[in-house]
C-alpha cells in the first residue's frame, strides 16, 4: 500500500473511530440557552438570567457554538427553537444608540465578525427538521427563527429589525439576504430600511410564519409537529432537511462574508 492511500485509509478510520457527539458534552455549556432532549426532540430555549433574550455578543457566541454541536450531534431528530417569557428577542435599539459603536476597531470586530460568518450556517447545517416557535416580539436577529422549516408564532408575535439601519448599521450579517428572499426584494428592503413592525398576521400572509396561535397553544403545537415529523424515518427527515436548505446555504455562502466586511467597515468609518 502506498504512503498516500495508507495515508487516507488512516484518516478515514480515525474519522469512523472519533465518539460521537454526546447531548451531556454541551447541553449544559450556555448562559443563554436552555436546552432538554425528549425522544430525539431538542427544545432549544433561549433566555437572558431566566427572561427574555437580550441580545448581546455573549449571545452572538453562545449561538454559533450551540448550533454548531447541535448539527453534530445524530441523537437531534427534530429541533425547536423557542424564546422566554412574552418576547422572543430584544431589546430594540434606539436610532442612533447601537452598544459599542464609538469602540469599534479591527481588533474588536474581527471575532464577531467570524462569529457571524458561521452562526447562520451552523444553523442551516443542522440535518434535523426545525421548528420555530416564536413566542413574541423577535426585534433583533429575527432572521434565525424565520429560516426554520416550520415558522409558528403567537398572536401577539411582530418582527422588526432595529439592531442594523436604523440603529446606524448595514444590515450585513444574513438580514440582507433573508429578509428580501423571504419578505420578496421590495418589501424585504423597505422593510430593513425603515424599521418597519411585522404582526404576525401580516407575516402569515406574507409567508414568513405558517401558523399564528394563543400563546398557551404554541409549544403544544410545535411539539405536536415534531411527533408527526418522527413518524418518517432519520434518514428521510435529515435529507429533507438537507435539500430544502442547500438554497438558502448557497445564497449565504459569497454574500454573508461580505456584509459582514461592509457592516464592520462602516461601524469603524463612523467610530
Amino acid at each position: 500500500m502506498s504512503t498516500d492511500s495508507t495515508h487516507s485509509h488512516a484518516h478515514a478510520m480515525s474519522h469512523l473511530d472519533r465518539e460521537p457527539t454526546s447531548f451531556d458534552s454541551y447541553k449544559d455549556r450556555y448562559k443563554t440557552i436552555l436546552m432538554e432532549r425528549t425522544d430525539g426532540i431538542l427544545e432549544v430555549t433561549f433566555h437572558t438570567d431566566g427572561g427574555p433574550l437580550q441580545w448581546s455578543l455573549l449571545a452572538h457566541h453562545e449561538f454559533e457554538d450551540a448550533f454548531l454541536e447541535i448539527g453534530r450531534d445524530r441523537e437531534n431528530d427534530v429541533v425547536i427553537l423557542t424564546g422566554t417569557g412574552e418576547a422572543f428577542s430584544g431589546p430594540a435599539i434606539r436610532p442612533g444608540e447601537h452598544p459599542n459603536r464609538r469602540t469599534m476597531t479591527p481588533e474588536v470586530y474581527d471575532p464577531i465578525q467570524w462569529e457571524g460568518k458561521h452562526l447562520l450556517p451552523n444553523l442551516l447545517a443542522i440535518e434535523a427538521p426545525v421548528i420555530a416557535a416564536i413566542n413574541g416580539p423577535a426585534v433583533r436577529h429575527a432572521e434565525i427563527p424565520l429560516v426554520s422549516d416550520i415558522v409558528l408564532a403567537t398572536e401577539d408575535t411582530y418582527i422588526q429589525d432595529t439592531a442594523h439601519f436604523p440603529g446606524g448599521m448595514v444590515p450585513g450579517d444574513g438580514m440582507h439576504v433573508i429578509m428580501p428572499l423571504l419578505m420578496g426584494p421590495t418589501r424585504g428592503r423597505y422593510f430593513l430600511y425603515t424599521g418597519q413592525q411585522v404582526g404576525a398576521a401580516e407575516a402569515k400572509d406574507m409567508g414568513l410564519v405558517n401558523e399564528v396561535l394563543p400563546r398557551t397553544d404554541l409549544l403544544p403545537r410545535a411539539r405536536a409537529l415534531a411527533r408527526l415529523l418522527l413518524q418518517q424515518p432519520r434518514l428521510v427527515r435529515r435529507y429533507s432537511r438537507t435539500v430544502l436548505t442547500e438554497d438558502l446555504r448557497q445564497r449565504l455562502h459569497g454574500l454573508l462574508g461580505y456584509g459582514l466586511a461592509l457592516e464592520g467597515l462602516a461601524r469603524m468609518k463612523s467610530s
